[in-house]
């Protein structure tokens, strides 16, 4: 088996991004991790990480399974990728990978691996689907996109052959490696890629949203309470008007419960009943706003936010249509997100099953979390 090392570059400096985009969490991991990642499952075997002074630190402290180790950046990426190549002691193969593209699939990672074995290279790039023109002066010249593709990493090849490349080729004036193993007289293999998206890099703030949109989570929610006398109707943090309340441990806010098991399941943290047990006399008659706000509060913490919140409450009776709007103003709130984020339906089961006989209220929730 051939020795695989890959280099992931970490020392960008986000200039146009206006904030650092490899340290920023993109749905509870930074654009390193999520790089590291790819490459450990593709099949790296070790890791050189090169960094700047902005993510020395964080990379110093990141937990890497495989041996690694970590170099200095240079003023260029050509100059990063040499110090990174005169820092691996012996390789068969390696992977030379921009962290910023960080939704870089493994299977597209194992294939540059494989090409790269078979073929002495494994250059990722993406099919070009767009009409591309080319301004000259005051002419414009159609170019014939099935002979165009987008260069893209990781770009992997032999390691003797790309060190040989980078010492030979001047390294002033290239943006990606297969122009300097190019210019050493080598043939490079394409690893194609239907489109871009799937392994875009992180430069502009569209980008970051489609990165955010990529890996954004989503979790289901459902509540049901019996409806009793002597009891306040709670429903989205508000008190509504009715002879009727909702039986529960707490405020039995069906429609609060319902969202705070969505955004639970959304962010892997379990679910209502553990987190506020019934046998805790604590939660005896608390407010289910504040158990919002305390979930919210752990999903942040864990490098994620509130995006969408979609809610149906089940019910004969009350009308809740006349509430929605205060509905959603207060559980936005909780949630830290605008009340345009919150949407809050109704529906009854005309006369059907327990909600139409006026027995219970139930809620069912969707959320997504990025």
């Amino acid at each position: 088996m051939s020795r695989v090392v890959a280099v992931l570059l970490c020392a960008g400096g986000s200039v146009r991004m206006g904030f650092d985009k490899l340290l920023t969490p993109i749905a509870g991991k930074t654009a390193i991790e999520r790089s590291l990642d790819a490459l450990l499952l593709g099949g790296a075997q070790e890791i050189v990480f090169t960094v700047s002074p902005t993510t020395r630190a964080f990379v110093e402290a990141l937990h890497c399974p495989v041996p690694s180790r970590i170099v200095s950046g240079g003023e260029t990426r050509a100059e990063s990728v040499y110090r990174a190549l005169c820092a691996i002691d012996s390789a068969d193969i390696v992977a030379i990978h921009d962290a910023a593209r960080c939704m870089v699939s493994p299977e597209t990672v194992r294939q540059s691996i494989e090409s790269a074995r078979q073929f002495g290279s494994g250059v990722v790039a993406g099919r070009v689907t767009d009409t591309i023109m080319q301004i000259r002066g005051e002419d414009i010249l159609p170019l014939d996109r099935s002979k165009l593709i987008r260069m893209q990493t990781p770009q992997t090849f032999r390691f003797d052959r790309i060190k040989a490349a980078y010492e030979a080729g001047d390294r002033s004036k290239v943006t990606d490696d297969c122009a300097l193993y190019l210019a050493a007289g080598y043939q490079p293999e394409f690893v194609l890629t239907d489109g871009e998206a799937a392994n875009q890099k992180l430069t502009t703030a569209e980008d970051w949203q489609q990165a955010l949109a990529t890996y954004a989570r989503f979790g289901t929610g459902f509540d049901t309470h019996r409806l009793v006398e002597g009891r306040k109707l709670i429903l989205g943090g508000i008190e509504i008007p009715f002879a009727k309340g909702l039986l529960g441990h707490s405020d039995a806010d069906v429609l609060t419960h319902a969202i705070i098991d969505a955004l639970l399941g959304a962010a892997g943290l379990g679910d209502i009943g553990r987190l506020f047990p019934d046998s805790d006399a604590a939660y005896a008659g608390a407010d289910s706003l504040e158990l919002l706000r305390e979930v919210v509060r752990r999903i942040e913490d864990s490098g994620l936010r509130v995006a969408y919140v979609d809610a149906t409450v089940i019910c004969e009776r009350p009308k809740i249509k006349p509430h929605a709007a205060q509905m959603q103003r207060r559980l936005a709130d909780a949630m830290h997100v605008l009340p345009e984020f919150v949407s809050v339906k109704a529906t009854t089961t005309e006369g059907m099953n327990d909600e139409g006989k006026g027995l219970c209220i139930s809620a069912s929730a969707i959320a997504s979390l990025i």
